[in-house]
């Protein structure tokens, strides 16, 4: 497994539960700020082999991404399953959601 990839497996499996990251966030913390494409293909491909936390990665609008409303549904259950809120937009507030141990805490971090 490549170096990203390994990152980005690693930092997935330990957001905890309650908890969020964005695409972006999970890729600049791995190493590459333009990799949450890449993120997203990885979490795709990789969450049942590697038994990941999909649910738990959402895009920097606080928004669920997927497009398919049986999977953004049941993304949102699980969420909801383990106290995420969701506003009235229907979007998760990232300032009382958002996980940081990663971070640097700079503001482009959280993109």
């Amino acid at each position: 497994m490549e170096p990203f990839t390994q990152s980005v497996v690693e930092i997935i499996k330990e957001i905890p539960e309650g908890k969020v990251m964005t695409y972006g966030q999970i890729a600049s913390q791995a190493g590459n700020r333009r990799g949450a494409r890449q993120v997203a293909r990885f979490l795709h491909t990789l969450s049942t082999k590697y038994e990941l936390p999909w649910h738990r990665v959402i895009n920097s609008k606080g928004e669920i991404s997927l497009s398919d409303f049986e999977s953004s549904n049941l993304q949102k259950l699980l969420l909801e399953s383990e106290g995420v809120k969701f506003t009235r937009s229907n979007t998760i507030d990232l300032n009382e959601f958002q996980y940081h141990k990663y971070d640097t805490f700079n503001d482009f971090d959280l993109i």
